[in-house]
């Protein structure tokens, strides 16, 4: 370790989507900010069956507040309505970008195209980036964090005034300071694919909850026939294999039976990978000189396409609490971020969770309350545009970045 410690108002650990976005909605501050991640961002060129990521409307003004949107737009197909049902029954909720009055309630986008986008900003920038490089030890000490860093050149000692985790659901900060963490295992797995249905999607998003989980198909960008859609598909992990394992005209007709007949025959397969699914919430948003942000503050079921909407609204807020000049690693600073984010995480986490549970559970009588509560969520104007601005991003406080720039 070198006896010399280089100095930095911000260490980010974790250079993923939420750490680069934060990096560039820091640029305008002038700090010293040093990024370490671990892997380099994935590239490679796009492809139809391409992972997504479902944006909202608060995440998308987001993006256009730190300047990225143009950039991203080429990518990004517009969500224009959702369609909401559980199969076996008529109740159905169904929320339109002209109720909500925006031009779409979110945008579905290639995760490659966000990582290209947010890593070429922050690379423009004058944060110092360390990749690959890994975090092996952390130590808050008075005014400072002290870091050992593992890089290609050796290992390197870090002081900075302030230490933000960005590092996903298994937080080496949070590791190394000890922090716990809520787990709650889903007994769930997410196969995510693409597929190419009969009939034209026409920017519509659906969501179908099943016994197993929800089924979700959306709009997929890189179409001209607007017919390429996501599917992430929720089925018990017990059975996983058994769908992975299915050729492609198997699982498609077992997809097409789940999903039923709005969009016709699926007609197309990509690839199909799965990720087992579980909620992992920090014991805690801080720590002397720490904070938790995105998937190290919360890691959510994919229901609702939440969780990373969530990561940019901790960005949003913190670049907020950040802009101050002076020391940005106080327990005054922090206290102010955990106050603006607390709620918004809570009110984001038990959502989720609730319709996990609330689908998931075969409780006799259950099911017939639930096909009321869609009736009812559809045909009740207050609750129905509680939940619309939940979705939205708009259900907390809302962050500068996230208002409308235009």
């Amino acid at each position: 370790m070198t006896s010399a410690a280089q100095t930095c108002d911000i260490a980010i650990i974790g250079g993923g989507l939420v750490g680069a976005s934060l990096a560039v909605a820091l640029a305008p501050l002038n700090l010293r900010i040093v990024l370490i991640e671990a892997t380099p961002p994935p590239r490679g060129a796009p492809s139809w069956d391409e992972r997504c990521i479902a944006l909202n409307a608060a995440s998308q003004q987001i993006v256009a507040g730190l300047g990225l949107w143009d950039a991203l737009r080429p990518s990004a197909v517009p969500i224009l309505s959702t369609h909401i049902s559980e199969r076996g029954r008529f109740g159905v909720a169904r929320f339109t970008a002209e109720q909500a009055g925006l031009p779409a309630l979110g945008y579905n986008v290639p995760i490659r195209a966000i990582g290209a986008v947010f890593a070429d900003a922050a690379a423009k920038t004058s944060m110092q980036t360390l990749m690959p490089a890994k975090l092996k030890s952390l130590l808050p000490a008075g005014d400072v964090v002290r870091l050992g860093v593992n890089t290609q050149e050796g290992e390197i000692e870090l002081q900075a005034q302030l230490v933000i985790a960005a590092d996903g659901a298994r937080s080496t900060v949070r590791e190394l300071l000890g922090i716990g963490a809520e787990t709650r295992d889903y007994q769930q797995s997410a196969i995510v694919t693409a597929i190419r249905p009969q009939r034209a999607h026409r920017g519509v998003a659906y969501e179908r909850f099943l016994p197993s989980g929800p089924l979700a198909v959306l709009p997929k960008p890189d179409d001209a026939q607007g017919q390429a859609c996501s599917l992430v598909w929720t089925v018990a992990s017990e059975n996983c294999a058994g769908y992975l394992a299915l050729d492609d005209e198997q699982f498609l007709a077992a997809a097409e039976d789940a999903f039923g007949e709005r969009l016709g025959r699926f007609t197309a397969l990509g690839r199909r990978v799965a990720y087992p699914l579980e909620r992992v919430i920090s014991e805690r948003l801080s720590a002397p000189r720490v904070l938790f942000l995105g998937n190290a503050a919360q890691s959510l079921h994919p229901v609702a396409a939440q969780g990373f909407n969530l990561g940019l609204r901790d960005v949003a807020n913190l670049a907020e609490v950040l802009a101050e000049p002076g020391d940005r690693g106080t327990s005054e600073r922090l206290a102010r971020y955990e106050a603006q984010r607390e709620r918004d995480r809570a009110r984001v986490a038990g959502f989720t969770d609730g319709l996990v549970r609330l689908f998931s559970n075969a409780v006799p009588g259950l099911r017939a309350l639930r096909h009321l509560g869609l009736l009812a969520l559809d045909l009740t104007p207050p609750l129905k545009q509680a939940v619309l601005q939940q979705n939205l991003g708009y259900g907390a406080s809302v962050p500068a970045l996230a208002r409308r720039h235009g």
